[in-house]
């Protein structure tokens, strides 16, 4: 990590990656108050997600790495996919069909916009 960069990383959350990179491909490169707008009025369920995520980095670059919090942009935002969650759906005659939970783990790294 960079000097004046802050991140905060989500590890399982319970929703697939394809999803939430809908939602962080809106804040990509933007300054965070902005980003942060843009995820309260976001109707998809990974915004909520995300929108803590930010927060955290918010707070992990104002307490442990001293960064102005006015200068701050997305610099990185990314989400991984992690393990899958394998169910089994009953059907017809016997059968069984597989149900795939996905997980993902979503990262936020903040930095200061230089002047």
């Amino acid at each position: 990590m960079a000097v004046g960069e802050a991140r905060a990383h989500l590890s399982y959350a319970r929703i697939s990656s394809r999803k939430v990179k809908i939602v962080i491909d809106l804040i990509r490169n933007k300054p965070v108050g902005e980003a942060l707008a843009i995820l309260k009025f976001s109707p998809k369920a990974a915004s909520s997600l995300v929108e803590k995520l930010v927060n955290s980095a918010i707070a992990n670059a104002e307490n442990n790495h001293h960064l102005d919090v006015d200068k701050l942009y997305v610099k990185e935002v990314y989400a991984n996919q992690g393990p899958t969650l394998k169910r089994i759906r009953p059907r017809a005659q016997g059968r069984a069909f597989p149900i795939l939970k996905r997980t993902s783990h979503i990262t936020v790294v903040l930095a200061e916009k230089e002047a």
